[in-house]
């Protein structure tokens, strides 16, 4: 069997023909692996959804408990049987739940890695090296000039910010799956012990990870309901990007905007959305760790999906490994 006979690219997502299903689907299908919550990954409207439990959750979370007929849990590393095709989830420290589905038929392994992280994080379980003949990669950032900087330095930043300026509130746009709860719980290991105050938007998923046993600390709604403006003097806001454009914005005092992206390494995106502190804090890999992730698990041939595809296939084909582009398209990378 050859790797595009095993899974290749259809309009509707990536598609295993031995076994009739798709990962990631970007169009409703009968059999749908997905490998973690986000929109552009864990779409509604699919008849059967096979995903990691907590993948599964945040889904129900965002979409309702309807969001397909039939669901059931991949437990982490666990060998299921499709249709004659073996597949199985292992951490890909994207996000909480996130998962790299490994794909076997005949000898033949293929992980499609979704999108995933190397860099320690709190609130999410950690990549995990999984040994393939052909490595699915995403390339978000798959260019050498991104070099994620300590992600913890960042939040320090934020911190001595807050410091320096008592008398204003500090916005922070995250993104409401993973990145904010990502920013809250590195302020709580960085010894940040005030109330935070979240957008509602934000609040299902927070009480998810919660309850997850990811410890949050003092959270609290960002209303002016039973207060005034000088109530959030020195306080740490944190809601999605989009929010802090709106009137919900104009409540606070003399507003910090701030922006918790990988994007904010590139300085003109921050003079584009008015970022006064930019945090970049990526919950994807950096050039470094995408070819550091290749070069350890020397997969024989390199598939790569939305980004930067061009430059990483010539790095591959450099390091003497085949690879190609995928241009899978309906992902999107705007929100990290």
């Amino acid at each position: 069997m050859r790797p595009h006979d095993l899974l290749c690219p259809t309009p509707k997502g990536l598609y295993c023909p031995p076994g009739d299903f798709y990962i990631d689907p970007v169009k409703p299908v009968e059999r749908a692996l997905v490998t973690h919550g986000h929109a552009d990954h864990a779409r509604p409207g699919n008849d059967k959804v096979l995903a990691t439990p907590r993948t599964l959750a945040i889904m129900a979370l965002r979409y309702g408990e309807e969001f397909c007929r039939e669901r059931q849990p991949a437990a982490w590393g666990e060998a299921l049987t499709i249709n004659g095709v073996t597949v199985s989830f292992h951490p890909a420290g994207h996000v909480l739940g996130s998962a790299q589905i490994k794909v076997e038929k005949d000898g033949l392994s293929i992980v499609a890695s979704g999108d995933y992280k190397r860099r320690a994080d709190p609130t999410a379980e950690p990549f995990e090296p999984v040994a393939c003949h052909v490595f699915i990669t995403e390339a978000t950032f798959a260019l050498p000039v991104f070099r994620h900087p300590d992600s913890f330095e960042e939040i320090r930043k934020l911190i001595a910010s807050v410091k320096q300026f008592p008398e204003r509130a500090h916005m922070v746009g995250a993104y409401a799956l993973g990145k904010a709860q990502r920013v809250i719980r590195m302020l709580r290991d960085e010894g940040y012990e005030a109330p935070i105050y979240i957008h509602g938007a934000l609040k299902k998923l927070c009480d998810f990870y919660q309850s997850e046993g990811i410890d949050l600390g003092d959270l609290r709604p960002a209303t002016l309901e039973r207060g005034n403006k000088a109530d959030f003097a020195g306080a740490i806001i944190v809601g999605p990007p989009s929010t802090f454009a709106d009137r919900w914005a104009r409540r606070f005092p003399d507003p910090v905007s701030c922006f918790a992206s990988g994007w904010m390494r590139v300085r003109q995106r921050a003079r584009q959305r008015g970022v006064e502190l930019p945090l970049i804090l990526s919950d994807h890999c950096d050039w470094d760790e995408l070819t550091r992730t290749i070069d350890e698990l020397r997969p024989q041939e390199v598939w790569v999906t939305h980004g930067r595809e061009e430059a990483l296939v010539r790095w591959c084909e450099l390091e003497g490994i085949p690879a190609r582009p995928l241009h899978l398209v309906g992902y999107e990378d705007e929100s990290d």
